[in-house]
């Protein structure tokens, strides 16, 4: 159907509450740590009504990426937005990246 809105399936509830949590953890702003090993720059953005999370991730010294937007609907629940990428990917970055 055309103009309709595709919704990115949720991650399962014990994953999605882990990924809010370890997101919530970061920090406003640029910085820097390890993701597997390599070290990543890290931006990450809060709308000030609190309702949409933008973070743009690139591996310094290399060429990989993570990006997504995420907004907290109005019911219950989130909408994940990875940006040409899988949503296991933004997932388990941040799951697994450590800010120095």
């Amino acid at each position: 159907m055309p103009g309709a809105v595709t919704r990115v399936p949720e991650p399962p509830p014990a994953v999605s509450s882990k990924f809010v949590e370890a997101l919530a953890a970061l920090s406003d702003g640029y910085v820097q740590g390890r993701f597997q090993g390599r070290p990543w720059g890290v931006t990450i953005r809060r709308s000030t009504d609190g309702k949409r999370i933008w973070l743009y991730g690139e591996e310094l010294g290399g060429t990989d990426v993570v990006s997504f937007n995420l907004y907290v609907l109005s019911g219950p629940g989130i909408s994940l937005k990875p940006c040409e990428m899988s949503s296991s990917k933004v997932v388990d970055f941040v799951l697994g990246f450590q800010a120095n």
